[in-house]
């Protein structure tokens, strides 16, 4: 799908691919969703470059993913896609600055695509160029993942309460307590590594943006760029310390079933050890020698059996006493 963006806002939505033979003056933004070969052949027509496939945005290559080509400066950016759901992932972005015109390349839907074109008829006129319009979508996009890392934030400041709160040692004699949070901060770890990812690429697209000559042109565009250059910076460093508390989560949470695995080791070791001297005296007693003075007391039995209570309860009070119980 093609949708191409006026200057005062308006957009049109283009499906007739034979019908233009050139680009209107007064589009700025030309947005490309899961564009199919006819349709990156009918744009490439009119702009005269070559877009990039689906294949180029993968490329990981730093001299494939920022670039400039007749005129044109190429920017593929990795940015959080799914990130509400259970399996966020990265999708990779192109952005292309030509004649003046912001085109981009998507085969996903990023939220931060949805909220500027929402916010687009808020932005003032005179930042309504190509370049002016990429500052503005690359701190939509800023802004968006700056969201995200608060979300995780909020939900990882949940999860700490729920693995270490007090209702949690109760919870945590079920078997499938730790096991769940274990998958829950493995899915906290997994959203902050993509956005991490996601910081450094749109920090390396802010570097390249700024030595655009069309940039240096729009002073109000560089400053912005400068400005969510620095957001970047600023949330790298924050994601960068929400993975150590995540890793510090992961730990905790290991080292709490580590506890309670210790704990039911303990209480087998201990009822061994409690258990061991009255089987001894079983055993000395079950031994089929035939003189044995014991076996023809009358009272031997119940003072075996005595014998066999106190050899128990006197380990027993032993191991309360040192605390070990």
């Amino acid at each position: 799908m093609i949708t191409a963006y006026r200057s005062n806002c308006k957009s049109i939505e283009i499906t007739d691919l034979s019908g233009a033979t050139s680009v209107p003056d007064d589009i700025v933004w030309i947005d490309m969703v899961e564009p199919g070969r006819e349709e990156e052949a009918f744009i490439e027509g009119l702009l005269g470059v070559d877009l990039p496939t689906r294949e180029d945005l993968k490329d990981i290559e730093p001299s494939s993913r920022l670039y400039v080509e007749n005129g044109a400066a190429f920017m593929t950016a990795s940015l959080v896609c799914k990130a509400e759901t259970q399996v966020p992932a990265l999708t990779d972005v192109g952005f292309v600055l030509v004649k003046n015109r912001l085109v981009t390349v998507r085969y996903a839907q990023p939220k931060s695509f949805g909220l500027f074109i929402a916010a687009l008829h808020r932005i003032p006129d005179e930042m309504r160029s190509g370049a002016s319009l990429l500052a503005k979508l690359l701190e939509t996009i800023v802004d968006r993942t700056a969201e995200i890392i608060e979300q995780s934030v909020s939900r990882i400041d949940i999860l700490s309460t729920h693995v270490f709160g007090e209702r949690a040692k109760k919870m945590r004699r079920s078997s499938d307590f730790l096991e769940e949070k274990l998958r829950d901060i493995a899915g906290y770890h997994r959203i902050i590594s993509k956005v991490r990812d996601s910081l450094m690429s749109l920090s390396r697209v802010l570097t390249f943006v700024q030595t655009l000559p069309a940039l240096h042109e729009d002073r109000q565009a560089k400053e912005l760029c400068r400005n969510v250059q620095r957001d970047v910076q600023s949330l790298s460093e924050h994601a960068s310390f929400i993975a150590g508390n995540v890793t510090f989560l992961l730990d905790a949470s290991l080292g709490l079933i580590n506890i309670e695995q210790n704990a039911i080791i303990k209480i087998f070791s201990i009822a061994s050890v409690v258990f061991l001297p009255p089987t001894l005296v079983a055993s000395i007693y079950g031994m089929n020698f035939e003189h044995m003075p014991e076996l023809h007391l009358i009272l031997g039995y119940p003072a075996s059996l005595l014998f066999m209570v106190v050899s128990a309860v006197v380990p027993f009070l032993f191991f309360r006493w040192k605390g070990w119980l």
